[in-house]
C-alpha cells in the first residue's frame, strides 16, 4: 500500500475494482465518503455483481471473473491514445524514455514474449528484457519518447490491441460505462488532481494476479498519481496484520524485510550478497541487513570469520516452488514431509481444491494447530466421507488467545505498525502464541543441548534470551520489539532507523524495515497517539509508526516536479526550500540531496534504476508487460492473442487433471465474502450473535438464470465442478449478471466461503469447487474465476 487508509479522503476520483471495501472494509469507505463530501470525489465501482460498494458508488461498471487484466489494459491504451499521461511524469520518474534492446518482441499469433520454452512452460532466456546501454553501461534514453524502442512506444504499439470495443466484448462491460469509467479516472493525470486505486482479493486470486497489481502501478504512473495525497495503489487485507505478517516472512520465499531467502544456489554469504543489486538502488544496502539480521538471531555465534552462522539458515532448493499449493500436492503424494504446523489458519476450508488437500493431510504423522476453537484442519479426520479408522495422523489442538485477549504490536495496510494492549484476558489457561513459541523453542534447545552434530548447531546457537512470559509478557514482547528494532553491538544502545546498520557484525537488528520503531530517544513509537496533523493531509507523523522511516506515503519525492517545487498548489505535500526537502512526511531520501544531484530526481529507491518500471525488465515470470490471458477455466476463447492461457502460470502434479471445460460447466463462479463471517469461520461461526445473523451459506445467482433453471429464492442447491460439488441456498438476485461475452450470453454465480462441518453453523466448503492452479509469479490460487454448473436439489 503506498499510501495510507485516512489519505483515502485526499482523493478526487477513487477506482474500486477487486473489492467490496463498503461491505468489508467500511473504515475505508468513511473516509472516501469524506472526500466525496468535502471534494466532490467521485467512486468508481468495478465488480462482476452489484455490491454494496456499487450500491454507494457514483459509477458502476460489471466486468466478469477474470478479465480485470483486459479492463486495465484497455485503459492503458485509453490514456496513451487520449494523451491523458502526464508526460513531465512519466519521462523523469519512469523508464518510459529507456530504450529496450533490439531483439525483444511479443508476437500476437503465439501470445508469447521472446525467450519462451515451450517444454519447460517458462520464459528461460530474458535476456532481450532489457535495456539498451552505451559504452559505459548507462541506460540508453530518448527524453522525447520518440524512439521506436523506446518503453513509451513499445506500450502503445503493444497495448493498441486493447480497443474499448474489444476490452467490452471479452468482459463483458457496456461499452458506454466502460469508456466512462477510463474517461473519470484517467482525468485524474491533470496536474492538481489525484486518484486512488483500491483492490483486495479479487485483484491477486487469478492465474495472472501479479500482473493485475502491476497493470495498476503502470496506470497510476502514466497519470502520475504516485507519491501524493490521494493517489497510489492501495491494498485492503483482509487481517488486521496481513501486512505485519508479510514484513516479518510469513511468505515462503523470503526473510523478514522482504530479502530472499539463501538457495542452493548461494551456499556463502558472498554468494547470496553477489545477488545484491547495484547502488544507486536502495536494496544495495542488503549485505548490511542480513549481516544485522543474523547477529539478531545467532549473537555471538555470529561474526565475520563463519559469515555471521550463514550456514545456520536452511537453504531452499534452487528452482523449487514451496508454496501453499506445491506443499499441499507434495503432501498428497506422500513426499517430503512427515510433520505440519498449522499457526492461525484452516486450510481444510481456505485452500484451493479442499476434497484433495484434506485428502493429503491424511499422509502426515502429525499435525498440530493453534487456535482459539477446533476448526475444520484440526477435525480433518471427522470431515463428511473420512473413515477415522483409517487415519494415523496424531493431532494436536492447542488453544490460544483471541485479538482482544493479547497484547503486542501490528501492522495494518498502510504499514502503520501500532501496538495493541490486551483487553481482557483468556479463559482458563489459554494462552497466547509467543508463549507457546517460547516454550517450544526453550524445550528444543534444552533436547539438543548436548548435541555435537553441525545440524544441530542452529538450534543451540539461536539467541533465545527474552524474559519469560509467563511472569510477563509485556517484558516479553518489549524484548522482542527492541530486537527487532535493532541495536548497535558497541554502545548496547537502540539504532536509530537502519541507516545506523552495518555489514560489520557490529549491530544486530531483526528486521531492517521496522528500525526506528523503537529508540533510545523516543522510545516505543508504536505506542504513540498523537493526533497533530501538520499540513491536513491526515498523515498524523504521531500516531503509530510507519516503515519505512516513519514515512506516510511511498515515493513522496513525486509529489514534486523535477526541480523540487509542488506539481500543484493544491497538492503540497514535500518540496524543495533551497537547503533541505521540507513538507509533511519523511523525504524518500536524505533531507538535503538537492533536485539537481544525480539521484535527486531518482524517486523509486527499491528499484536499481530508481525509476518506476513501466517496463519490467526480466523481473516477472509472465512477460515484461502486462497481457490478458484467460483464467484456466473460461467460457470463452483469448480475443487479444493466441494463447489461451497465462503461458507460465502454477499447476503441479494435480493442477491439469482436475480442469473443466465449458460444455460441462457452462457457469463462471467466483467467492466472496460477507461482513457477518470473518474468512474460515473458525471464529465467527462459533459466536452466536454472527452465527444467527449468517446461519447458512449461499450462492447469488441472477434472475435470468434462476428462470432457466426453475429456482426458487431461499431453495437449496448444488454447484457442480469438476474438483467437487457444494450445497448452499439460492439467492435470486439482480446483483449478479448474466453477461455477453464475444457474442455468447454466459451467467456468472457467486458463492461465499466462510463456512465448514465445525462450528454452530456449518455449510459446505466452498473450496471443493476451486481448481489447484495459480499465479505465475506468487502461486496465489485461482479461486476468483473457475466454471461450475448448477442444479436444484430435490433431496
Amino acid at each position: 500500500m503506498t499510501n495510507h487508509w485516512v489519505d483515502f479522503k485526499n482523493t478526487d476520483v477513487a477506482l474500486i475494482c477487486g473489492s467490496n471495501a463498503a461491505e468489508n472494509h467500511p473504515v475505508s469507505f468513511s473516509w472516501l465518503q469524506e472526500a466525496r463530501d468535502n471534494r466532490g470525489a467521485k467512486i468508481i465501482s468495478v465488480d462482476p455483481r452489484f455490491t454494496r460498494t456499487s450500491a454507494r458508488a457514483d459509477l458502476y461498471c460489471p466486468i466478469r471473473s477474470g478479465t480485470n487484466l483486459a479492463f486495465y489494459c484497455g485503459m492503458i491504451n485509453y490514456i496513451l491514445e487520449n494523451e491523458q499521461y502526464h508526460k513531465d511524469f512519466i519521462a523523469h520518474y519512469s523508464n518510459a524514455a529507456s530504450i529496450i534492446k533490439e531483439g525483444f518482441s511479443f508476437d500476437p499469433e503465439t501470445g508469447l514474449f521472446t525467450g519462451y520454452d515451450e517444454g519447460r512452460r517458462a520464459y528461460t532466456d530474458r535476456t532481450s528484457w532489457d535495456y539498451e546501454r552505451d559504452e559505459q553501461g548507462n541506460v540508453r534514453k530518448d527524453m522525447t519518447l520518440q524512439h521506436p524502442r523506446s518503453v513509451f512506444q513499445l506500450m502503445k504499439r503493444h497495448y493498441s490491441r486493447y480497443t474499448v470495443e474489444a476490452v467490452a466484448s471479452t468482459c463483458g462491460a457496456p461499452v458506454d460505462k466502460l469508456r466512462q469509467v477510463y474517461e473519470l479516472f484517467s482525468s485524474t493525470g491533470q496536474v492538481g488532481k489525484a486518484g486512488s486505486i483500491l483492490y483486495a482479493m479479487g485483484q491477486t486470486q487469478f492465474t495472472s494476479g501479479s500482473q493485475n497489481v502491476r497493470c495498476m502501478a503502470i496506470i497510476q504512473t502514466l497519470l502520475g498519481n504516485m507519491g501524493l495525497p490521494g493517489g497510489g495503489v492501495n491494498a485492503l487485507r483482509g487481517h488486521s496484520n496481513v501486512q505485519g505478517s508479510t514484513d516479518m516472512a510469513c511468505l515462503f520465499h523470503l526473510l523478514p524485510g522482504y530479502m530472499p531467502c539463501p538457495t542452493t544456489g548461494q551456499p556463502t554469504l558472498e554468494a547470496y550478497n553477489a545477488t545484491t543489486p547495484a547502488a544507486p538502488a536502495f536494496w544495495s544496502n542488503r549485505p548490511k541487513w542480513i549481516a544485522s539480521l543474523l547477529k539478531a538471531w545467532y549473537g555471538e555465534a555470529a561474526n565475520p570469520d563463519n559469515d555471521f552462522a550463514y550456514d545456520f539458515l536452511p537453504k531452499a532448493q534452487a528452482g523449487k516452488n514451496y508454496s501453499h499449493m506445491a506443499l499441499f500436492e507434495n503432501l498428497y503424494n506422500h513426499k517430503e514431509l512427515e510433520g505440519l504446523f498449522v499457526w492461525g489458519q484452516n486450510p481444510v476450508v481456505s485452500g484451493p481444491h479442499s476434497t484433495m488437500e484434506s485428502k493429503a493431510v491424511e499422509n502426515l504423522k502429525w499435525l498440530v494447530c493453534l487456535d482459539p476453537f477446533e476448526n475444520e484442519t484440526s477435525a480433518f479426520w471427522k470431515r463428511p466421507g473420512a473413515n477415522p479408522a483409517a487415519i494415523d495422523t496424531e493431532v494436536f489442538l492447542l488453544p490460544v488467545t483471541t485479538f482482544l485477549e493479547k497484547e503486542g504490536s501490528l501492522t495494518h495496510s498502510g504499514r502503520l505498525i501500532q501496538y495493541r494492549w490486551k483487553a481482557v484476558d483468556g479463559p482458563g489457561n489459554v494462552r497466547q502464541e509467543s508463549f507457546i513459541l517460547d516454550r517450544l523453542v526453550k524445550r528444543l534447545k534444552a533436547l539438543y543441548a548436548a548435541s555435537d552434530l553441525a545440524q544441530d548447531a542452529p538450534i543451540k546457537q539461536l539467541t533465545w534470551d527474552y524474559p519469560d512470559p509467563q511472569r510477563s509478557q509485556t517484558d516479553f514482547i518489549d524484548a522482542v520489539m527492541r530486537e527487532i528494532n535493532g541495536k548497535n553491538l558497541t554502545t548496547d544502545k537502540l539504532v536509530p532507523g537502519f541507516g545506523a546498520l552495518q555489514d560489520d557484525g557490529s549491530t544486530a537488528c531483526g528486521n531492517w524495515i521496522y528500525s526506528g520503531m523503537y529508540t533510545e530517544e523516543l522510545g516505543n513509537r508504536t505506542q504513540n497517539r498523537v493526533l497533530d496533523d501538520p499540513g491536513g493531509w491526515g498523515a498524523h507523523p504521531g500516531w503509530g509508526f510507519a516503515w519505512p522511516a516513519n514515512r506516510r506515503i511511498i515515493y513522496n519525492r513525486c509529489s514534486a516536479d523535477p526541480d523540487g517545487n509542488p506539481w500543484s498548489e493544491e497538492r503540497r505535500y514535500l518540496w524543495w526550500d533551497g537547503a533541505k526537502w521540507t513538507g509533511y512526511d519523511v523525504p524518500d531520501f536524505a533531507p538535503t540531496m538537492p533536485p539537481d544531484a544525480p539521484l535527486g530526481k531518482k524517486p523509486f529507491i527499491m528499484l536499481t534504476e530508481r525509476e518506476s518500471r513501466l517496463f519490467a525488465i526480466g523481473a516477472l515470470n509472465d512477460g515484461p508487460l502486462p497481457e490478458h490471458y484467460e483464467p484456466v477455466e473460461s467460457p470463452t476463447h483469448n480475443v487479444f492473442n493466441r494463447r489461451q492461457n497465462n503461458p507460465a502460470y502454477f499447476t503441479g502434479t494435480d493442477g491439469d487433471k482436475s480442469l473443466g471445460d465449458f460444455e460441462q460447466f457452462p457457469l463462471i463462479c467466483s467467492t466472496w465474502r460477507v461482513c457477518e463471517h470473518w474468512h474460515t469461520g473458525a471464529l465467527s461461526r462459533n459466536m452466536p450473535w454472527l452465527a444467527e445473523l449468517m446461519p447458512s451459506s449461499f450462492v447469488e445467482i441472477g434472475e435470468d438464470l434462476a428462470r432457466e433453471r426453475n429456482i426458487s429464492n431461499g431453495e437449496m442447491v448444488e454447484l457442480v465442478s469438476a474438483r467437487g460439488k457444494a450445497r448452499a441456498m439460492a439467492m435470486v438476485t439482480p446483483r449478479s449478471h448474466m453477461f455477453e461475452i464475444n457474442g455468447r450470453n454466459v451467467h456468472q454465480v457467486g458463492l461465499t466461503w466462510h463456512f465448514g462441518f465445525q462450528g454452530l453453523v456449518t455449510g459446505d466448503i466452498a473450496n471443493n469447487l476451486t481448481p489447484h492452479v495459480g499465479d505465475a509469479n506468487t502461486s496465489i490460487p485461482e479461486y476468483k474465476a473457475f466454471l461450475v454448473d448448477i442444479r436444484k436439489v430435490t433431496s
